[in-house]
């Protein structure tokens, strides 16, 4: 599709943005008292987002226009923050990772595929540079560290196939052989008509007429290339030689990288050659009117601020003088009640204290019920819809052939840039400028500011100390350096190739974006944990740090093991995003005796975890994910308050096992037929997991029986007998997650609101019945 079209998606689903938001002014803001219906609003919301947020993706993937990508990034953004506030209200409601969407999906007519949460591509594109070339380094250090997987042994070859290979080697030979014997002749036949035509020279005529009609035929061909690239550019179907030669990547590094850097740099050189010298002025006015005015005030100038609070920013302020004094009076005033007060109550206490009156019975506050709460991202939603109107709703995207920039918006960017650097210089000229009048003046001088600024600064207040993990204790070390030692011993692994979309089970696990510092998936084993943490990796373009009894035992102690998390912090926060990984997590909280130096040692990281957890700023996209397929061998208490997000993923139902018995199999090569029935196969597979479907369809579906299966069509009996050698969850794994969930926050909290809505329950059918009696009599 060319630009205009993209532009035009962007144009609608900012309306519907529009219309998102003012319908979020309208409800959201008001108190609603019925639960059910709390839950119909913001499900609804939560739908209608995740189409806004799948079309602002699509055109913010194929936009050229850096400038439009922008605008629509900052919709993105906020679009996506709100989804995940709208699911944190959802989950606070009804105390459930997992939602039935279904009547919401029925109202909206949308299908289930709708509430797939999609993956912005700009979160691989924008670091494909950067995250390939980390790719190829980590591979360098395993290769070089003899620590790559060893491929399969090479097994024997059968009678058969050793002659079936020589005789396809037999028979390339001849084939080669026989056809160098005719290139032989065709050489042969080749000189021999040379020659003759030498014999047999041509007029000048001839030659003459020849060589018009090849170049008469190049140049009709040049001219005809020309004209269809500039019909397929008026179109738009196609950009520019000097935009089509670049790759995508290229063409997004120069837009954005050493053009845009010469761009940017030139407008902020003409604004500053244009605008400096009234900037400069109007600062010195304003800070020199906003000194007079509080000597008028207060009766002296005031300090100047230093630079970290501000400089000049910290001053200057938009009040009128008699704004200020009537501040300064209404908190003196403040001050003589405060006092007044004190000094009655004081009084009070030496006379003697009366007889106590009943405490009078209070009203009862009124619930108004559920309220939406302040939201973070509603502000950047509204700010992009309101630029959007300013600069782009009116917008002639279809002349705007070669996508080049706005300058007026780069001015507006730049300016702030041009004013912060003019105000670092106003605020050194005036800062002595102040100091010369106020010796003159009040006759201060600068010793004395000096040691009052001494003064000051003793009384901060200490600083806050710092932990363990936080210190430097890899001083002088370069991060490649301990990158590379983490990937040598194991501790830094690659990432498979997974992607959400490829995993096929539980709904919930697509509705939660794990954006919290903590994240636990727990369920049986074969439901797809490894995979997921895999596919976060994928999706987030982020580093995996595998903690394993293996590798955290080449660092004992627990100096060892803090050295040991310091590195992996120190690296993961630098070349972020980074989600460390700890498999069979319920093994450092478990309740019985270690076995073994390792397994000792991995026990140990219980208590740094949560210092981890705290060296983590709200700035650093460092995950912590832990997976378990036998949480309740832990003890419950520690391990839910490491893990803030806890995710349980069950077993596949019926269409879940259906969908996954026909996608693996015509994943590998299978043929459906009528002897093939995959709702048997759904009912038989009943307990059983995704990774013992995927194990049963690998097995059948060998070279040999896919080179059968034209002759021989797959049967259903084949996958059953496979099935067979496999053990199912049986139902007391299963209760035993389930008692096991119950015992986490977010379990308890959705077994307290149960009991209280069959109470509530209990209580309206009472009342039904006591109303129908009386109706009665």
């Amino acid at each position: 599709m060319s630009q205009a079209t993209y532009c035009q998606i962007w144009a609608d689903t900012q309306r519907e943005l529009d219309t998102m938001l003012q319908r979020e002014r309208e409800e959201f803001l008001q108190p609603q008292e019925d639960p059910e219906q709390v839950m119909k609003m913001l499900a609804t919301a939560y739908v209608q987002y995740l189409a806004i947020l799948r079309k602002l993706a699509e055109a913010h993937a194929h936009l050229v226009h850096q400038q439009k990508r922008a605008a629509v990034r900052q919709a993105l953004d906020g679009v996506m923050g709100r989804i995940l506030e709208i699911k944190g209200e959802m989950v606070a409601l009804e105390k459930c990772e997992c939602h039935s969407m279904a009547a919401v999906l029925l109202e909206l007519q949308r299908v289930p595929e709708d509430i797939e949460i999609p993956i912005p591509k700009y979160f691989i594109q924008e670091n494909l540079g950067i995250l390939q070339y980390r790719e190829k380094f980590l591979h360098e250090i395993l290769l070089n560290a003899g620590l790559l997987e060893q491929k399969e042994a090479v097994t024997a070859m059968t009678l058969e196939e050793g002659i079936r290979v020589i005789q396809v080697a037999e028979r390339a030979r001849q084939g080669r052989a026989r056809a160098a014997f005719m290139r032989r002749i065709y050489l042969e036949e080749k000189r021999h008509s040379k020659k003759q035509e030498q014999q047999m020279a041509k007029s000048p005529d001839d030659a003459a007429t020849c060589i018009q009609k090849v170049w008469r035929g190049h140049r009709q061909r040049k001219e005809t290339e020309r004209l269809r690239e500039e019909e397929m550019i008026f179109l738009g179907m196609s950009l520019p030689p000097e935009l089509e030669a670049m790759s995508s990547l290229q063409k997004t590094n120069v837009l954005e990288g050493e053009v845009q850097e010469r761009a940017n740099f030139s407008f902020r050189h003409e604004l500053r050659a244009a605008e400096g010298p009234h900037i400069k002025e109007t600062f010195q006015d304003e800070i020199t009117q906003c000194f007079l005015e509080c000597r008028h005030v207060t009766g002296r100038f005031p300090d100047y601020p230093p630079e970290k609070t501000g400089g000049s920013k910290a001053i200057i302020i938009e009040k009128h003088p008699e704004e200020i004094l009537e501040e300064l009076a209404a908190k003196k005033a403040q001050a003589e009640a405060e006092k007044n007060e004190k000094d009655k109550k004081g009084k009070e206490a030496k006379e003697p204290a009366p007889e106590k009156k009943p405490p009078k019975v209070e009203k009862q506050v009124v619930d108004e019920g559920w309220k939406m709460g302040p939201s973070n991202f509603l502000l950047m939603l509204e700010e992009g819809s309101s630029q959007y109107q300013v600069f782009w709703e009116n917008r002639d995207n279809k002349a705007d052939f070669l996508q080049d920039h706005d300058p007026e918006l780069i001015k507006a960017g730049e300016r702030e840039e041009v004013e912060e650097e003019i105000r670092v210089q106003v605020d050194e000229v005036m800062q002595e400028k102040l100091l010369r009048v106020k010796e003159a003046v009040d006759g201060e001088t600068g010793p004395g500011q000096v040691k009052a600024a001494k003064e000051k600064a003793s009384k901060t207040p200490a600083k806050k100390k710092i932990s363990e993990l936080e210190k430097d204790l890899t001083p002088g070390r370069t991060i490649d350096s301990l990158y590379q030692q983490l990937a040598e011993e194991r501790l830094l692994i690659q990432v498979k190739n997974v992607n959400l979309s490829d995993y096929m089970g539980s709904q919930t696990v697509h509705e939660n974006a794990p954006l919290v510092k903590s994240l636990l998936l727990a369920g049986p084993a074969g439901v797809g944990k490894k995979m997921l943490v895999h596919a976060i990796c994928t999706e987030t373009g982020a580093n995996l740090f595998s903690l394993t009894p293996s590798s955290t035992g080449k660092y004992p102690g627990r100096e060892g093991l803090i050295m040991m998390l310091h590195m992996i912090l120190k690296v993961g926060k630098e070349l972020q995003p980074s989600v460390v990984w700890i498999g069979d997590t319920e093994r450092i909280y478990s309740k019985g005796a270690s076995k073994g130096e390792d397994e000792v040692n991995f026990k140990r990281l219980a208590r740094l975890l949560p210092q981890f957890l705290r060296a983590l700023k709200p700035k650093d996209r460092v995950l912590l994910v832990g997976t378990s397929r036998r949480p309740f061998d832990a003890n419950v208490g520690p391990f839910c308050k490491v893990y803030q997000k806890i995710i349980l993923i069950p077993k596949p139902d019926y269409l879940t096992r259906f969908a996954l018995w026909k996608h693996y199999i015509l994943q590998c090569g299978g043929t459906l037929t009528k002897l093939l029935n995959l709702n048997c196969l759904a009912q038989v597979s009943d307990g059983f997991t995704q990774g013992h479907v995927v194990d049963v369809v690998h097995t059948v579906l060998t070279e040999l029986r896919l080179l059968q299966m034209a002759r021989k069509p797959l049967r259903t009996v084949e996958f059953v007998t496979s099935l067979a050698r496999h053990d199912p969850v049986y139902n007391e794994e299963e209760e035993a997650f389930q008692a096991w969930y119950a015992k986490t926050p977010l379990g308890k909290a959705w077994n307290a609101a149960r009991e209280t809505n069959e109470e509530g329950k209990g209580k309206r059918k009472k009342k039904k019945g006591k109303g129908k009696g009386k109706g009665k009599k």
